[in-house]
């Protein structure tokens, strides 16, 4: 019997996994057909529990092309959730009417919770402001295509640094690739958060922080743009006080080396002006499309062997303390009352948090 393996961070994964999960979706890629049955009879829930259009369509997609089946909900007021449903109580039931679970969240550490219960493979779709480590797939698998490589790249991150959590997988994957050279551009409120800095800094990164993306585009082998997250501030004020600060528009491009490849995770809304769609240079619809075949190569691997000896989830003290040890008000732990208190490095166990005392 098989242990149970998840995908909750890009760096979960070995070397040589990753790349045999690239060299599976440039196999599908060139033959898709002979993949239509691979995972018939298998089935697929998505619970996504914020708005998402790329993410879960290429999810179910992917399960769709490889002749399995989709369940889930894109909306929690639609399902039990609604009635105060826990995420451990839903993650249990759904997991015995499918074979992988695909998970997105608000709350930072979710999919890791999520895992703690699940009697299958979980995929973290995202969780809060923490990671989004199939969006990082997307992302190495288009720059694998693009240059041939992840190392030895210069690479501009712009936007919202502070809470874009494909920025946050993106940075921690590519760290640790020899020779990569960061450039984080954003406002000093959006600034990448400390635990994220550390990190780098703790894997040798070579980094700088700079206020505009002229500054540093003429360096640049990749340019991450990322939209500004409404929906990640406390008031509309807060939103609009650094909505459209960062435009990557033609005459800044000119700039720019010809090589350069324009990646985006979208949705994008202001941050990139239409003409940039028609530069040779813009590959993010390509990125999106690349996010189908590793998807697509992540669902097969994971579903190989649909028999998994689980680990018993990590006991808690009940009743649960009245204090905790993550003090981040986002993370799933504050909501999910039930967690028990894990840590490790110095670190939240769940949403990767410095803990502090």
């Amino acid at each position: 019997m098989n242990t149970l393996r998840h995908l909750l961070d890009f760096g979960s994964l070995t070397e040589k996994e990753w790349d045999s999960l690239c060299n599976e979706a440039d196999k599908i890629r060139q033959n898709p057909d002979e993949y239509a049955s691979a995972r018939r009879g298998a089935v697929l829930a998505t619970l996504f529990y914020e708005p998402s259009t790329r993410t879960q369509l290429s999810f179910q997609t992917a399960m769709l092309r490889l002749g399995g089946s989709v369940i889930g909900f894109s909306d929690p007021r639609s399902s039990s959730v609604a009635k105060g449903e826990s995420l451990r109580d839903t993650v249990k039931i759904v997991g015995s009417y499918a074979d992988v679970i695909v998970i997105r969240s608000p709350l930072d550490g979710a999919a890791f919770a999520a895992s703690l219960y699940s009697p299958v493979p979980v995929i973290n779709a995202g969780d809060g402001s923490h990671l989004h480590p199939t969006q990082t797939m997307a992302d190495l698998y288009t720059l694998k295509r693009e240059f041939g490589r992840c190392d030895n790249l210069k690479i501009g991150v712009c936007g919202d640094l502070y809470y874009g959590r494909t920025v946050h997988s993106l940075l921690s994957a590519l760290a640790k690739y020899k020779g990569n050279k960061f450039y984080l551009i954003s406002t000093e409120s959006l600034r990448l958060p400390e635990y994220c800095a550390r990190e780098l800094s703790e894997l040798g990164a070579e980094y700088y922080e700079v206020r505009t993306i002229e500054e540093c585009i003429g360096e640049l082998d990749v340019l991450y743009m990322t939209r500004i997250q409404r929906e990640r501030f406390a008031s509309p004020e807060e939103y609009e006080r650094e909505a459209g600060v960062y435009v990557l528009t033609a005459e800044k491009l000119s700039r720019a080396k010809d090589s350069l490849a324009i990646l985006h995770p979208l949705p994008k809304v202001d941050e990139i002006s239409p003409e940039v769609d028609d530069d040779p240079r813009a590959k993010y619809f390509a990125q999106a499309e690349n996010g189908l075949f590793i998807r697509m190569a992540l669902i097969l691997w994971l579903t190989e062997n649909r028999s998994f000896a689980q680990k018993s989830p990590p006991s808690a003290k009940y009743p649960i303390p009245a204090e905790r040890i993550c003090t981040n008000p986002r993370c799933v732990t504050a909501r999910e009352k039930y967690l028990p208190a894990l840590a490790s490095g110095g670190r939240c166990a769940y949403c990767a948090h410095i803990i502090v005392g």
